[in-house]
């Protein structure tokens, strides 16, 4: 895929690697900002255990380089792991190495929320560089 479709639907992702490309791909020049946070709400991807599927949200904080992610591509990256069997404490670290690949940010702080099932939520952190979470 050489890029996103500037309008109209998402294609859906043909696989992690390929969503992790166009989120690089489609980052852009940072503007004169301290921080950029997205929260995405209806996020999905699959228990490795059972295969069922586990929803949540995913919150990522980063303090921009020289590039920022673009919020489409992200949505995309985002969707390819609907179809990924894994832990929430592995989603978290995960997409944080993958947003320090595809633009490399003074720090990334990526908050995965697990909804409540059985009883128990969860939620797992992931961060990388000097991030001010410390301080939060």
């Amino acid at each position: 895929m050489d890029a996103l479709p500037s309008q109209g639907p998402l294609p859906r992702p043909e696989s992690l690697d390929q969503a992790r490309q166009v989120l690089g791909d489609e980052a852009f020049p940072a503007p004169d900002v301290d921080s950029v946070r997205f929260e995405a709400n209806e996020f999905t991807s699959i228990c490795p255990r059972t295969g069922q599927p586990d929803y949540g949200s995913v919150i990522i904080e980063y303090g921009p380089g020289e590039r920022c992610l673009e919020s489409k591509a992200l949505k995309f990256y985002l969707w390819a792991y609907r179809d990924e069997g894994a832990f929430c404490e592995s989603l978290s670290a995960q997409i944080a190495d993958d947003v320090v690949a595809a633009i490399a940010p003074r720090w990334v702080k990526v908050e995965v929320r697990q909804n409540v099932r059985g009883g128990i939520g969860l939620v797992a952190v992931a961060c990388r560089g000097a991030t001010r979470s410390a301080a939060s």
